[in-house]
């Protein structure tokens, strides 16, 4: 018996089939038969909830043991891409670097994760000229970014080693002399005072757009020099309107709380233009959910490059993909309630 699915989700998302489709193919080869794949949407398109992204046409047989591994390579991309894409598009002058490997469980949901993260910021770049995802933190799914090799900064091992964040940074400049150097700056809890270390000791690299400074700040303490007063100060001397409205809790905390928040950035930044340093990069990471890129695009932060894994579905019961045959040998039928994925009428 021929059989045709339908394959749709529950929720918006961004189409990120690829990983799925060719799995299908090489199966379908393995197996000497042939699998149809209809695609509705092309990679990287917006798909509304419960419209069909794609019909699979081929023998029941072959289809229906395979329905749920390629499910599963199909809705947490999709999602995932979604995240991205939202990133992207609410902060479409910042570089992003995906630094979600080590929150994957396993590699080949790392694959799919870096998968999503490239098409999610593919679409932003063309939706509003993003710049988007630049690379991710390892080499084995770098070619998804069309890059050679995965990129990261300095670990807080290596500035644990070091002993002070100034001699990490001559440590790691000794060793790889030609190339930009991006520093840890808040394993001591002296992000201000460390940043500006940094800048003194290599001032050629800030002159010449080389150096970068990241702050990881954990949610426990505020970043140095602030508390709540003088984080709504820092944002009221930049951008008052950030404070003013209505905010929620978790705004609020992304805004004035502690970790790396929108005040954190704009009080570094500040800092380093008064010392002079205006050509130090601010990396930023720790917990840059898309809600948490909402608030610091409002808040305007002065923020290069964020670092981050939270593109990754915080729900996974959103990520579950759906499949339903909807025609047997040629003859249109589905279960009583799921008639929306019947193929439309010539």
């Amino acid at each position: 018996m021929r059989v045709v699915y339908a394959v749709f989700m529950r929720r918006p998302v961004i189409c990120a089939p690829r990983l799925m489709t060719e799995w299908l193919r090489d199966v379908a080869a393995a197996r000497g038969t042939a699998i149809e794949i209809e695609a509705n949407y092309r990679e990287g398109e917006w798909v509304g909830a419960g419209e069909p992204m794609l019909y699979l046409s081929g023998p029941m047989f072959h289809l229906v043991d395979l329905e749920t591994l390629y499910l599963q390579k199909l809705g947490p991309a999709c999602v995932a891409a979604y995240n991205a894409y939202t990133m992207c598009v609410d902060l479409p002058k910042v570089s992003f670097l995906a630094m979600d490997a080590r929150h994957c469980a396993g590699t080949d949901m790392a694959e799919m994760m870096a998968y999503a993260a490239a098409v999610g910021s593919a679409a932003a770049k063309a939706k509003v000229g993003a710049v988007g995802f630049l690379g991710n933190a390892t080499d084995a799914t770098a070619h998804f970014f069309d890059q050679p090799k995965g990129y990261g900064t300095m670990p807080h091992a290596f500035i644990g080693y070091a002993g002070s964040t100034v001699r990490a940074a001559e440590m790691f400049h000794e060793t790889f002399p030609g190339e930009p150097m991006t520093v840890l700056v808040d394993y001591f809890g002296r992000e201000v005072s460390d940043a500006l270390a940094v800048c003194r000791r290599f001032p050629e690299l800030v002159e010449s757009g080389r150096m970068g400074v990241r702050i990881d700040t954990t949610g426990g303490r505020y970043v140095e020099g602030l508390d709540p007063p003088a984080s709504y100060a820092v944002l009221e001397r930049h951008v008052p309107e950030a404070v003013r409205g209505y905010r929620t809790e978790t705004e609020l905390r992304y805004l004035v709380g502690t970790g790396v928040s929108a005040a954190a950035v704009w009080h570094l930044r500040e800092s380093l233009d008064k010392a002079g340093y205006k050509g130090c990069r601010i990396v930023a990471s720790s917990g840059f959910t898309p809600e948490k890129c909402r608030v610091m695009a409002v808040a305007k932060a002065p923020i290069d490059v964020i670092g981050t894994g939270s593109y990754l579905p915080e729900r996974w019961a959103e990520t579950y993909a759906t499949a339903d045959i909807v025609q047997y040998d040629g003859a249109p039928k589905v279960k009583v309630g799921r008639e929306f994925l019947l193929r439309p009428k010539a």
